[in-house]
């Protein structure tokens, strides 16, 4: 088998169902009564977001993503918004996990993360989201992030470097690696393995020093959620990983 017959056959067992029938779009349908009496008349709407949409998830992963979206004069501070969502979930028995701009929760036996945001008005998709790490707040659209990765044609080497990244124990944003893995490999036209190890060879020469932006907001600099040490892991796992003998070492 080769490198590239391997990565494509982990590929296939982490295949995610995406489709409009998925079993895990029923999610939704179990947490929107919960989210319309949190939220109540400021509800603008509620809809799958991050790899779940991006087409990057992998089943061992964050089952699914659901943005909730609060109408433009809700008047609730966006600390409040994120706060008060983690409370009505625990009160409902859900056991919620703060994350950074996301609050994670299983329902029915999926992983689902939870963003709450709300619109900045007008016709755009523009949103205000509360980021818990750095305890301040940042403008962006997802709909634009879901765009730009599943028009970027990476979709395969970011479902590989996400496993990476997990089975390594790494804190790395998801939306902060694909948007690092559409950068470094811009301008480059290799098979599947020949660019995940370009990647992986990336992650220990340049990634530390690279700056990343937000494609919706240019002031949102995406490198900034990670620490100088959490980076220097990722390097540090990299260096590791690219002295491993085989694929089975670098990914299972």
């Amino acid at each position: 088998m080769t490198a590239d017959e391997y990565l494509q056959t982990i590929l296939a067992r982490e295949a995610v169902d995406t489709s409009a029938t998925s079993p895990v779009r029923g999610v939704q349908a179990t947490l929107q009564p919960i989210l319309n009496e949190w939220a109540a008349t400021q509800l603008r709407a509620v809809h799958p977001s991050g790899s779940f949409a991006k087409g990057t998830a992998n089943r061992s992963g964050t089952d699914i993503d659901l943005f909730v979206s609060l109408k433009s004069d809700t008047t609730n501070p966006l600390k409040e918004i994120y706060t008060g969502l983690f409370q009505r979930m625990t009160a409902k028995g859900y056991a919620p996990k703060q994350q950074n701009v996301s609050i994670n929760i299983r329902v029915g036996g999926y992983d689902v993360d939870l963003v709450p945001a709300k619109h900045q008005g007008g016709n755009s998709e523009d949103h205000s989201l509360y980021r818990r790490r750095a305890d301040t707040w940042t403008q962006t659209d997802v709909v634009k992030h879901i765009a730009t990765v599943q028009n970027a044609g990476r979709i395969s080497e970011s479902r590989i470097l996400k496993l990476w990244r997990t089975q390594k124990q790494l804190d790395f944003p998801s939306f902060y690696l694909e948007l690092t893995v559409i950068d470094a490999l811009s301008r480059v036209r290799g098979t599947l393995s020949q660019n995940v190890w370009t990647m992986l060879e990336y992650f220990r020469d340049r990634f530390s020093n690279a700056r990343v932006v937000d494609p919706a907001n240019t002031n949102n600099i995406i490198s900034d959620d990670l620490t100088a040490a959490d980076k220097k892991k990722v390097s540090d796992a990299a260096a590791t990983t690219l002295r491993a003998g085989n694929w089975g070492q670098v990914v299972a």
